[in-house]
C-alpha cells in the first residue's frame, strides 16, 4: 500500500503494517488531533495523530536506512531491525487521549492498567499517561493478536515493540543484537531521543499546518550525516560534525515551536479551562482503563460531552469564549510582580486566573534530563562526543523559560487593562 502525504510525499506501507493501521486502535487516532486546542489559534492545525504517526514511521525508515548503509549489517538483519523500528514508531502514539496531553490529568491510576512489572522502571507516577496506555494496547488488547500474527513470524514481538517505545528492559531478549553488539540503544534513539523520528516529523508537520516557519530544518542533510557507532558494546546514534549546525537549527526549531505554537496563549487558555471543567465536574467525562472502551475515547467523544454539559467551562470551550489575555511575561521581563497583580485583580473583583508554562530546549539535557542517545562523530578519527558537551546551545539555553499568563473574564478585560496599566505605571515610577 502507498499513502500520499503532504510532508513526505509517497509513504510505502507493508502488508503487516497495513494490518496494524487498519486496526480499530490505530484508526482511533484519526479522531485525536495532533495539537489539541491548537486550531483555536491556528485554524489549519486540524491534523491528527494518525497522519503524524505515518509520517514518523516514514522518517524512521529513512534514518535507519542511512545508518544501516554505513554499517556491516547483512541484508536480513537490516530488514529485521528496520521493520522493528518502523512498527514501534507507527504505534508510539496509540495511547494519546482526547486533546492529546490535555486529558492526561483525568487518566485512571496506572495500577488499573495492570501493566507488567518490567515497565515499572519507566513509570512517571501513580497516574497513567499516554505511554502507559500505549503499552497496554500493544501488550494486552485485540491489537496484540494482530501484531503477533503479522510480525511474530518476522521475529518481532509486542514486548520488543514496547521496549523500543518505552526504553524499559524486557524480561526476554528483544533480538536486536548482532555479532555481540546490542543495537537496542540506537533503535531506541530513533524512536525516542534527542533526534528521533517523532520530532523530525512533528516539527515539519506542525509548521506546515499552523502556517509558521519556525519548525523548518534541514531534514535531508541531517539524515545523510547519521552514522552508527559502537560504544561499550552497544550501537549508538552518531551525527557527523558536518551536520552539527543543522542539528542546532533543529534544536532551535523545536524550542521556537514550543514558545510560539505549542505554548501559544490561546491553546494554553483552553487547556486551563478544560482542566477547570474536569475539576468541577468529576466523572462527567472519563478515560477508561479497559482497551475496548478506550476505543471510543477520542476528541469527538469529549466534544460531544462538552457541548451537552451545563458546566460553565464546558460551555465556554464549546462556544470558543475563552478568557482574555491580560498580560504575559517571562522571568527575563522586568516591572511585573505576579503577586501584586493577582492581589489587585482580586481586590477589584475581577475574575481571573494565572497559567504558568515552561519551554525548554531539551527534555533530555538538564537537571531532570536523561540520556539523549546522540553523539557527535569526528569521521576522520572516529572520536565520539556527547551531544550536550559538543553543542553550546545546551549551555546557552540551560534553564527553561517560564511563561506566565494572566487571563481575565472577557467582559471585564477593558477595565482590567486600565487598572493594570495604572498599576504598572506606578511600579515603574517607584
Amino acid at each position: 500500500m502507498r499513502i500520499r502525504d503532504p510532508i513526505h510525499g509517497v509513504i510505502p506501507v507493508s502488508d503487516p503494517e497495513k494490518a496494524v493501521i487498519d486496526s480499530r486502535f490505530y484508526q482511533r487516532l484519526r479522531y485525536v488531533r495532533q495539537l489539541g486546542f491548537g486550531d483555536m489559534a491556528f485554524p489549519g492545525a486540524t491534523h491528527t495523530r494518525h497522519a503524524h504517526s505515518l509520517g514518523a514511521m516514514f522518517v524512521a525508515s529513512r534514518v535507519f536506512g542511512a545508518v544501516a548503509s554505513r554499517s556491516d549489517l547483512p541484508d536480513d538483519v537490516r530488514e529485521h531491525f528496520c521493520e522493528a523500528v518502523r512498527l514501534a514508531v507507527l504505534c508510539h502514539d496509540l495511547g494519546h487521549m482526547p486533546f492529546s496531553h490535555a486529558s492526561e490529568r483525568i487518566a485512571p491510576r496506572r495500577s488499573l492498567l495492570r501493566l507488567p512489572g518490567w515497565l515499572d522502571s519507566v513509570a512517571e507516577g501513580e497516574q497513567a499517561n499516554h505511554e502507559d496506555f500505549t503499552a497496554k494496547l500493544i501488550l494486552d488488547s485485540s491489537l496484540t493478536e494482530i501484531i503477533q500474527r503479522e510480525f511474530g513470524p518476522r521475529g518481532i514481538t509486542p514486548m520488543a515493540t514496547v521496549a523500543l517505545i518505552s526504553g524499559a528492559k524486557p524480561p526476554k531478549d528483544p533480538g536486536f543484537t548482532h555479532k555481540g553488539v546490542d543495537w537496542t540503544p540506537l533503535l531506541r534513539a530513533i524512536v525516542s531521543g534527542e533526534l528521533d523520528a517523532d520530532r523530525m516529523d512533528y516539527l515539519l508537520r506542525d509548521s506546515f499546518y499552523t502556517g509558521v516557519n519556525y519548525g523548518r530544518y534541514d531534514l535531508d542533510w541531517i539524515v545523510s550525516n547519521l552514522n552508527p557507532a559502537v560504544k561499550d558494546g552497544k550501537a549508538v546514534l552518531a551525527l557527523s560534525r558536518a551536520a552539527a549546525f543543522a542539528f542546532e537549527d533543529f534544536l532551535l526549531s523545536r524550542y521556537h515551536m514550543f514558545v510560539s505554537v505549542y505554548l501559544h496563549h490561546t491553546s494554553v487558555n483552553f487547556d486551563h479551562m478544560l482542566r477547570r471543567y474536569y475539576e468541577e465536574t468529576p466523572g462527567e467525562f472519563e478515560i477508561p482503563a479497559d482497551p475496548e472502551a478506550f476505543l471510543l475515547c477520542d476528541d469527538a467523544a469529549l466534544w460531544y460531552t462538552l457541548r451537552r454539559s451545563k458546566n460553565r467551562w464546558a460551555e465556554r470551550i464549546s462556544r470558543r469564549q475563552g478568557f482574555k489575555l491580560l498580560a504575559q511575561f517571562t522571568e527575563r521581563d522586568t516591572g511585573y510582580d505576579l503577586e501584586v497583580l493577582n492581589s489587585a485583580l482580586t481586590s477589584e473583583g475581577f475574575e481571573h486566573y494565572t497559567v504558568q508554562s515552561k519551554g525548554a530546549l531539551s527534555k533530555y539535557v538538564g537537571p531532570a534530563g536523561g540520556n539523549p542517545g546522540l553523539f557527535i562523530l569526528d569521521v576522520s578519527t572516529g572520536r565520539l562526543t556527547e551531544v550536550a558537551r559538543y553543542t553550546p546551545l545546551y549551555q546557552r539555553y540551560s534553564g527553561a523559560v517560564r511563561l506566565t499568563r494572566l487571563y481575565v473574564r472577557p467582559d471585564q478585560a477593558e477595565r482590567a487593562r486600565e487598572m493594570m496599566g495604572r498599576l504598572l505605571g506606578q511600579t515603574t515610577q517607584s
